[in-house]
């Protein structure tokens, strides 16, 4: 018989059911590191307003970007050659009177060349040498009209075709051009922008070449007048200025 005066726990407290334990491998329950008080990083929404303030200002910086690089591509189009305007026109009267005095033929020089041919450049060389084989060169560099370049080159050097390569940078002529009465053949070379007119005299080679048009070139031939040891020298047809 249980004595009636004592108390057990057996009926105040439910009993406590077992949890199952995890299989053997099985990974362990996700449970959340984030420091306390700081939620789990995750993808944020932005709001229309802020989108647009942020993707406006980028659009505004590449279009001011785009229009300076417009403008300075239209500046450069605009003044593509406004150096040569800075050449200064040379007086090469010195040269051709020494050419004339001295050389073993007989040069030729422009007469009556409009005042908007300018003269920018002359070089004489193979007179003041010790070797009396060396050739006698005359350079004489010019701005046309149209703002090109053209030049006369003559020589008695030789063999004339080495010659003629140096200063057409071409082997073989691509055609005839009849200038003043005279046959000139024509050079050209593309990737330099080259054009040429070339005739061979006795004892003498003269060429006429740059970046020019074959009629501007034309022009130049055709003022080419031979200068004998017993005439004045003409005058440059553009106004002199110190320098040679």
């Amino acid at each position: 018989m249980r004595d009636p005066g004592s108390v057990t726990d057996e009926t105040s407290q439910p009993a406590t059911r077992p949890q199952p334990s995890a299989p053997a491998g099985a990974p362990d329950a996700p449970h959340d590191t984030a420091p306390e008080g700081r939620r789990a990083e995750g993808p944020y929404e932005v709001s229309p307003g802020v989108y647009k303030r942020l993707t406006t200002g980028l659009g505004g910086y590449a279009l001011a970007m785009l229009t300076c690089l417009l403008l300075v591509g239209l500046v450069v189009l605009i003044s593509p050659r406004e150096h040569t305007e800075n050449l200064p026109t040379v007086d090469y009267g010195v040269h051709l009177a020494r050419l004339r005095a001295d050389a073993p033929y007989t040069p030729y020089a422009p007469e009556g060349l409009p005042s908007t041919w300018r003269a920018t450049s002359s070089r004489l060389s193979g007179l003041d040498g010790d070797d009396a084989e060396d050739p006698v060169a005359w350079h004489l560099g010019m701005v046309t009209p149209s703002d090109e370049y053209a030049a006369l080159e003559q020589s008695d050097e030789q063999p004339v075709s080495e010659y003629l390569w140096r200063m057409t940078n071409s082997r073989e002529p691509v055609g005839v051009q009849q200038v003043a009465g005279q046959t000139w053949q024509r050079y050209y070379r593309r990737d330099k922008n080259q054009r040429s007119l070339v005739r061979t005299l006795p004892g003498l080679t003269l060429v006429v070449t740059g970046t020019a048009s074959y009629e501007e070139l034309a022009v130049l031939a055709a003022s080419l007048k031979p200068q004998p040891k017993d005439t004045a020298a003409p005058s440059p047809s553009a106004a002199p200025t110190s320098g040679s």
